[in-house]
């Protein structure tokens, strides 16, 4: 049985980085002599199979053809004719194309050594346009590499402007949009995501409430770096340092500014009651990927008290409370860590701004541990019925009063 390592295992192992799951290609061999040999089939569309020890994936070679709009229309081709060659072909970054054979030589039929030396994700083939998913990866891929110095192959950004155009997005299934934005919010550079989903006019199309706002002016004294779009690539890289691999903080932080999408433009550049203008971008945004239920409502919060967050010093004790019912903080303590995360990224996330210290996400902490330690048995004149929960109010506001003057 002759066998490969291919993809990111090899690419990832030429740039220095830490190993991932490995990939196996499988050339000469059938499904039934690899079930003989003991492999456990689970492709579905095409022949791959579990080792029988390592339980690793390894693929028979294949080719594939288009038959139809979208990433799932394609006619896999898989026999022991198919040549190891033939199937790098298939993939999609040269960078990925790249093969290490037993005794560790490699295979490298389209030049990808020389595009990582170089730092550039180049498609392989033109057949890179018959996958929109791929539109994405690169995307991606840019998110997590750019800290590395990687650039996108000008005539692979031409391809995918020419697929956009083709209507070839349109085709994305949500939980496949999914899949690859929560990757890349959980990478290290999410603005590149979006910097490469903006230049080649897949953004319009996959988040306009995003897109829209790239060129809308913001005030100068609150965001010296003034556009919008510019903003909320910041706030997402901050919100990547602050809390690494944490996607849910990412997309919070992603959505958390869309009402500024909907300030007529002669308002601009105030843009008074954005916090509210943008929950239903943000709901609707969540209800077209199908978005876990969690990282939706922290989206929506994100939205709502962001600008609270960044007055929480002056509002009233009772505010503050109402601000923590809101966020069901009393039975979801988590989240208010989580929205001061999100908050942090926001205000940090502007040009000039960021290595500030940030105080507001300390003291919404402190006052939620004042309000929360108060518990029924502590009540003064042992209420009962319904005074119970107007008494439990009462005195959780006058705990976080005293916790902001601590």
């Amino acid at each position: 049985m002759k066998t490969y390592l291919v993809g990111g295992a090899v690419r990832d192992a030429l740039l220095g980085l830490a190993p991932g799951d490995r990939d196996w290609v499988v050339v000469g061999e059938s499904p039934e002599s690899m079930m003989t040999a003991g492999f456990r089939p689970v492709g579905a569309d095409f022949p791959v199979f579990l080792h029988p020890r390592s339980g690793e994936e390894y693929a028979l070679a294949r080719t594939e053809r288009k038959s139809a709009p979208g990433y799932k229309g394609f006619v896999f081709h898989a026999d022991p004719q198919v040549t190891l060659e033939q199937d790098l072909a298939r993939r999609d970054f040269t960078v990925n194309a790249i093969a290490r054979d037993a005794d560790g030589s490699l295979i490298d039929p389209f030049n990808g050594r020389s595009d990582l030396q170089a730092r550039v994700l180049r498609h392989v083939s033109p057949a890179f346009a018959e996958d929109p998913v791929r539109i994405l990866r690169a995307a991606r891929f840019m998110a997590r590499f750019a800290h590395l110095g990687f650039s996108l192959a000008p005539e692979t950004v031409a391809l995918m402007r020419s697929m956009v155009v083709a209507g070839e997005v349109d085709h994305l299934v949500p939980e496949r949009i999914w899949q690859e934005v929560r990757a890349a919010l959980a990478s290290r550079t999410p603005s590149a995501f979006l910097q490469t989903l903006h230049a080649c006019g897949a953004l319009a199309v996959l988040l306009p409430e995003v897109e829209v706002l790239y060129g809308i002016p913001q005030r100068p004294e609150y965001h010296p770096e003034i556009d919008a779009g510019h903003h909320i690539e910041m706030v997402c890289d901050m919100a990547a340092r602050l809390a690494p691999g944490d996607a849910l903080i990412g997309f919070a932080a992603l959505l958390h500014d869309l009402g500024k999408g909907l300030t007529p433009a002669e308002d601009w550049p105030k843009h008074i009651a954005h916090e509210h203008h943008g929950l239903t971008p943000v709901q609707s945004v969540c209800a077209r990927w199908k978005v876990p239920s969690e990282y939706a409502a922290m989206a929506v919060h994100a939205c709502r008290e962001h600008l609270n967050m960044q007055r929480l010093q002056e509002l009233r004790p009772e505010i503050i409370h109402e601000l923590l019912t809101r966020l069901d903080a009393f039975r979801r303590p988590g989240r208010v860590a989580q929205l001061a995360l999100i908050c942090e990224a926001d205000k940090r996330g502007r040009l000039g701004m960021t290595e500030d210290i940030y105080t507001n996400g300390d003291l919404l902490q402190r006052c939620f541990l004042a309000a929360s330690s108060v518990r029924a048995g502590h009540l003064s004149g042992n209420p009962t019925g319904p005074a119970i929960g107007e008494a439990l109010r009462k005195a959780r506001i006058e705990a976080i009063a005293a916790a902001k003057e601590a």
